[in-house]
């Protein structure tokens, strides 16, 4: 079974150490990879492709130095590879007009603002972990500990 996994881009690497530790409760069905630069992130994604592996969930912050995450997501929408990528923005410095194009432009499944609570992370990533799965056409069974059970409800009640 190919392998999936949950990318975290962030700069600070102690802000990055924070956001792996806390999805380390996923770590039993899935890898949790580090980044700290978007360019970094892209080529982690391109090799995860290239095992024959997916990634599921990338968690970035916006304000970053070379790409922000925005610029970041966008180019992962546009890249047919990674269209599917379910994506969150973690930040507490972007504007009104970023999240507007975040969302627009990068095609962000959820915005969570800096400083979040673990539990609000763990379970956007849970949700849009079972989003990717189910839409992916993968069995759900060897993950279902660690999905949301709601949208794992009703995403195989309406097919």
């Amino acid at each position: 079974m190919e392998r999936l996994y949950i990318v975290c881009v962030e700069d600070q690497k102690e802000v990055l150490n924070t956001i792996a530790q806390q999805l380390s409760y996923f770590e039993d069905f899935l890898s949790v990879e580090e980044c700290e630069t978007a360019d970094e992130a892209f080529g982690l994604l391109e090799q995860i492709e290239r095992k024959g592996d997916q990634t599921a969930v990338v968690v970035s912050d916006h304000v970053m130095p070379g790409m922000t995450g925005v610029e970041f997501f966008a180019k992962l929408k546009e890249d047919a590879r990674f269209s599917a990528v379910r994506k969150i923005l973690l930040t507490g410095q972007a504007t009104h007009t970023d999240t507007i194009d975040a969302i627009n432009r990068a095609g962000i499944d959820n915005y969570i603002e800096k400083p979040w609570k673990a539990e609000v992370l763990l379970d956007k990533v849970a949700v849009l972990l079972t989003k990717y799965i189910i839409r992916a056409g993968l069995d759900y069974q060897p993950y279902v500990k660690v999905l949301d059970k709601q949208t794992l409800f009703d995403l195989l009640k309406t097919g």
